[in-house]
């Protein structure tokens, strides 16, 4: 009997991650060998050892290379296929993923056919798994607005192509402002993207305000030093706006010193709407179903509890409507069968007679 096995075999989305970050060690030193790219160390072993979280510096330099062994379109179908097979093992049914293809277009790469290629390979593993993947390509704050106008353009003719949902914004919002971008998120809007942008991890209240004026952003990424402002608090609560949070990402960049002081349970007692996501999982070292499980162990949530949380992720999700609740009444359909092989008892949702 075991709560993890529940939450692995249980149906699962994921809004929050990244799709460099996902890269496993054993695809970059493969790449890294094709290509001649010189890595800190070029044994599988040594990768993974390079690979554990030191600071964000170090975060940043491993992304990096994982970036920069990316050279032809046939290594993003790679990568495409290493990451719908993870997802598939993890039970994720549908992954919102990011995408920094400005970082690609500033090295002279073909984006045009780098979309060509990764949206082949989504429609390939579509047909082999039971795992759907959308895109959400990210505008880069600490680039500036040189990758701006690419990154759009790119993002709407992925949306055009049914393979992307929306614009996203990343980069380290306590040092780059996000209002630059304003016009890139009302085109946008106005092609049919959704908008999505990372706040409130870098830098505070402030940064999560930004994006929820001029950005107009629909889901905040991370969003949880919103704690340090009450009313920032009530305002995400009353407004029902999502954050993706990615509680293992938080814990590696030092916004609480443990699991147990994470803000996570203070937002949800709240009221604000939270899914659950990993951000760069081969960098932090993390899975969903584990992500989920310590959570439980941190503030002691029961197995109808993160199914809440699961449900609330398809909610929170860009599927059609009736995706989401043929997904949601999936969830807890499975939930039920799953109880009883897992945990020893039945399944009792909140509301249940």
């Amino acid at each position: 009997m075991s709560l993890l096995g529940f939450l692995a075999a249980l149906p699962k989305v994921e809004l929050h991650v990244h799709l460099e970050g996902a890269m496993p060690p054993a695809t970059l030193l493969d790449l890294a060998r094709r290509h001649r790219v010189r890595l800190p160390a070029d044994t599988l072993e040594g990768l993974r050892d390079w690979f554990r979280f030191r600071d964000f510096d170090h975060f940043v330099e491993i992304y990096l290379a994982c970036s920069s062994v990316l050279r032809e379109p046939e290594d993003f179908q790679r990568l495409v296929r290493d990451f719908a097979a993870e997802q598939e093992r993890q039970g994720i049914r549908y992954s919102e993923v990011h995408f920094t293809i400005g970082t690609h277009w500033l090295t002279g790469l073909p984006i045009d056919e780098i979309l060509d290629a990764i949206g082949e390979t989504i429609r390939e593993e579509e047909r082999r798994r039971p795992a759907r993947i959308r895109l959400i390509p990210d505008i880069v704050r600490d680039v500036g607005a040189k990758t701006a106008d690419p990154t759009l353009d790119w993002a709407i003719e992925a949306k055009k192509r049914g393979l992307a949902v929306a614009l996203g914004l990343t980069g380290r919002e306590a040092i780059c402002p996000s209002e630059p971008f304003a016009d890139h998120f009302a085109a946008a809007a106005e092609a049919g993207l959704h908008c999505v942008a990372h706040a409130g991890e870098h830098a505070g209240p402030a940064s999560i305000e930004s994006v929820l004026g001029p950005s107009r952003a629909e889901r905040i990424g991370h969003g949880v030093r919103a704690v340090e402002d009450e009313a920032l608090v009530a305002r995400l609560a009353r407004q029902r706006t999502p954050l993706e949070v990615c509680p293992t990402s938080n814990l590696s960049l030092g916004l609480a010193p443990d699991l147990a002081r994470h803000p996570f349970d203070r937002l949800r007692r709240a009221g604000c709407e939270l899914s659950v996501s990993t951000d760069d999982p081969a960098l932090f070292g993390v899975d969903l179903p584990r992500e989920l499980a310590n959570l439980a162990d941190a503030f002691g949530y029961d197995a109808e509890t993160l199914v809440e949380l699961v449900v609330a992720g398809v909610r929170h999700s860009f599927l059609p409507e009736e995706e989401k609740r043929a997904l949601a009444a999936e969830v807890e359909a499975e939930a039920r069968r799953l109880a009883p092989l897992h945990l020893g008892r039945g399944f009792a949702p909140a509301g249940a007679a």
